[in-house]
This record gives C-alpha cells, structure tokens and sequence, in this order.
C-alpha cells in the first residue's frame, strides 16, 4: 500500500497512537569464560532448504515489576518458528537447556541439524554442548562481539519487544510468562504474518511446504 508520511502521522493522532523508542540494550553474554567454542558455519547465510536444518538460538531481558526475566528462544531458520524456548529469573544455564530440551522433544529432528548460537557460556559449557552432542547436532557460533552473524532471532527480539514489551511497562513476572506465552505460541508462530514467507504464519508457512516436519 503506497501511503505519504504525513498521512501515517494524520492518521495515527486522530487514533491517539505514538511511536515508541527502543529501550536501552542490557548485554546477556558473557563470552568471558574457558569453554571451546565452535566455528562460525552460517557465515550469515540465514538461508535454509528445509525445516529442522539450521536452527538459531540466543537470549534476551525483560524487565518485570520483581526485576529481569530472561528469555531463551530456539527458532527454525526456515520458518521462522519459534520452537523452544524458556523464561526465569537468572542467566543460569538451565535457561537455555530447557529451551532447547523444548525444540528438541517437539520437532525431535534427525542428526546433522545445524545449532547457531553466540559465545555466551550458557551455550558453550559442557552440559549444553553434550546435549547437542547427544542429537546429532553440528554446533556453530557467531564471531566475538558481532550480533550480526545470528541477525534472524535479533530481528525477533526486535518484533517481541516493539509489539509486546514495549507495552506492558514492568508486570510482575507471572503475568510476563503468560503474556509471552500467547505471543509466540498463539500470535507469532500462528497468526503474525511473515514477508519474507510470501506473508504466512510460520506455522502455515510449514504447512505448505514440501518439507513438513515429523
């Protein structure tokens, strides 16, 4: 839809709607640590020919009424699903386990997956790299410092928090479960339409696909 700025703005002050600026970024990896870590294979290729080949994984903050709840999130790189994820208070590394022990046991993929994720010692320690190892999964992670070598789940932090977050001020940290709870599992992955998916649902975006997962 072809549509003047000025009109947007006319438009959306007879609404009584405002734009929001993006809070301050709060860094949540820690790469300070004597964990190996794994070669960069994306190389920010975020292509991918089939469901359960490339997934992405990382972490963010939200701030609630208690303090910061942390989100870990695994999305499928070719639909753009998010397909595990988890929230608690602390960046313990039982966070970002439980959220791919999630993915894991609901799309149960074939060995040879690639996992991409930063340098942060929750994904290099030795109880995550076992999990991975224990699938079949060829871990990846991005360069030191550079959030543009994982840029699709960045882009899904930025949709999350311009649309959800940046609305709800600091609930308290039950409420924030349930509310991220309906934006990935009802609205995201089933409803939030997707341009770069021919403007479908993940979800349905799957459905269609020759490349259906188990």
């Amino acid at each position: 839809m072809v549509c003047s700025r000025n009109r947007v703005s006319r438009l959306m002050h007879q609404e009584g709607l405002c734009g929001l600026r993006r809070r301050s970024f709060k860094a949540t990896t820690n790469s300070h640590h004597s964990f190996p870590t794994a070669p960069n294979l994306l190389a920010r290729n975020f292509t991918a020919t089939a469901v359960d080949q490339v997934w992405v994984s990382d972490i963010t903050y939200l701030a609630c009424e208690e303090g910061w709840e942390y989100l870990a999130i695994v999305m499928d790189l070719y639909s753009r699903r998010i397909v595990g994820w988890a929230m608690q208070s602390t960046l313990e590394r039982s966070l970002t386990l439980n959220a791919l022990k999630m993915a894991i046991a609901q799309r149960r993929p074939g060995p040879g997956l690639t996992h991409h994720s930063d340098r942060g010692g929750q994904y290099a320690c030795g109880d995550y790299q076992s999990a991975l190892n224990e699938q079949g999964m060829v871990p990846s992670m991005s360069r030191k410092g550079d959030c543009w070598d994982n840029a699709p789940k960045e882009s899904f932090f930025g949709t999350l928090k311009g649309e959800l977050v940046q609305h709800w001020g600091r609930p308290p940290r039950d409420q924030a479960r349930r509310e991220v709870f309906e934006y990935i599992e009802v609205f995201y992955n089933r409803q939030r339409l997707h341009s770069s998916l021919g403007y479908l649902p993940p979800v349905a975006f799957e459905a269609q696909s020759d490349t259906k997962p188990a």
